[in-house]
């Protein structure tokens, strides 16, 4: 049964919220976004969106999860991590450059200690490194993929890729087909000797 009634509106009232903020901290990234910016696109005073997210830092992470939630296809929102879901997630990306955008540039600028996105891509990226080595581990002991090959080392490569292919991406997207050289270079790994 659907929401109704006051809940349903301020749910909605926050989803657009997120729309807003995820297209403008794409655009501006999160230094040159201001909370009036985003409340004066979604029809709000900046008292009222403060009704929805207390301070800036939470709408962005907010939006940092949502970017993560959306890149997701329906059937894969639990919260294990594989090769392959890499390998569809990068396939996807294409059709959202706002949101690689987005990611690419809050990722950047989480790499400082005092970045308010600095705790989200550490554990996320400890988390997504941890779930890919495990899936290595799992095409290994089927002998899909070499034992020799170090499954940490493997999970970093790959997420890497996928980071450096988005960029490529972004700044020359006729020449770059993401999903095709993710799956390239996961190839190549498992025909290793």
């Amino acid at each position: 049964m659907a929401a109704r009634g006051p809940y349903a509106k301020g749910v909605a009232k926050r989803d657009e919220i997120l729309d807003a903020a995820m297209e403008v901290f794409a655009q501006n990234g999160y230094d040159r976004t201001s909370v009036r910016e985003i409340a004066r696109q979604t029809g709000l005073s900046q008292a009222g969106l403060l009704h929805h997210f207390s301070t800036k830092e939470e709408l962005f992470l907010e939006v940092l999860r949502r970017r993560d939630d959306r890149s997701l296809d329906s059937d894969e929102r639990s919260h294990k991590h594989s090769v392959d879901r890499l390998m569809r997630a990068v396939d996807r990306n294409s059709e959202e450059p706002g949101l690689v955008r987005l990611f690419v540039a809050m990722s950047a600028e989480s790499a400082q200690d005092a970045s308010v996105a600095h705790g989200f891509f550490a554990e996320r990226y400890r988390w997504l490194l941890d779930e890919i080595a495990q899936d290595v581990r799992v095409h290994q002991a089927s002998g899909e993929l070499p034992a020799g090959l170090d499954p940490e080392g493997i999970a970093s490569l790959l997420v890497a890729a996928a980071d450096g292919l988005q960029l490529q991406w972004l700044l020359n997207p006729g020449s770059v087909d993401m999903g095709a050289r993710i799956r390239t270079l996961w190839e190549a790994l498992r025909k290793t000797t």
